[in-house]
């Protein structure tokens, strides 16, 4: 039971390293937009702001369950296979891009308007103003976006579990529901609870840290 368990906390492990690491990276790009977009932005475009948020809220008003099976043929173009803990990734990160996309804009959208007009006051390019003031101020809040992101991926990779994905949700599932053995229902939970409240502490302390 144990081995069995390990490697299947292993593979949730996986799903949620890479699916965290994709979905920050290319969610930083349309965040970044949105904010210089935006009216109080730096290059304000209501057409371009407007386009781009309705179709980050239109990918997250989808629920995980749902958008995981309407991207099968993309999920197969991709990863080259549909069911599996490598295929899992695909939809963990498209569901998770708008989610942090939106909390990104949101952090760097609050970074103080006073310091954002003395850098432009000295001169500072758009590009220098995007990395030296609004991303060095909103690292602390986008810190916790990320926390709160990986925490929703730990709960959406055990639904990936359900349809094929792997991981701790997968073993629930098949040992503990499907065989009656709750014991294997426990266990998983516990483990994804752990898990939860490990990378919650982490991120509080690295959050008081860069504050």
């Amino acid at each position: 039971m144990w081995e069995t368990i390990i490697n299947a906390a292993g593979q949730t492990f996986y799903m949620v390293f890479w699916s965290t690491l994709l979905s920050v990276i290319i969610g930083f790009v349309p965040a970044v937009i949105l904010t210089l977009t935006a009216n109080d932005g730096l290059r304000p475009n209501k057409v371009v702001y407007e386009i781009l948020s309705f179709i980050v809220n239109v990918f997250r008003s989808f629920p995980f369950i749902i958008l995981l099976i309407i991207i099968i043929p993309f999920t197969r173009f991709v990863a080259g296979k549909s069911i599996g803990t490598t295929a899992a990734i695909v939809p963990l990160t498209v569901s998770a891009i708008p989610y942090i996309a939106r909390i990104f804009e949101t952090s760097l959208r609050e970074t103080d308007k006073g310091v954002i007009e003395a850098a432009k006051s000295f001169g500072a390019s758009d590009f220098q103003i995007i990395f030296r003031v609004y991303i060095k101020e909103s690292i602390p809040r986008m810190l916790n976006g990320v926390v709160l992101l990986i925490i929703s991926l730990i709960g959406y990779s055990a639904m990936a579990g359900t349809v094929g994905g792997g991981g701790l949700g997968d073993i629930a599932i098949r040992y503990g529901y499907q065989r009656y053995n709750t014991e294997y229902l426990v266990i998983c939970s516990l483990i994804l609870i752990v898990f939860v409240q490990l990378i919650q502490m982490l991120g509080n302390h690295l959050y008081k840290r860069l504050s």
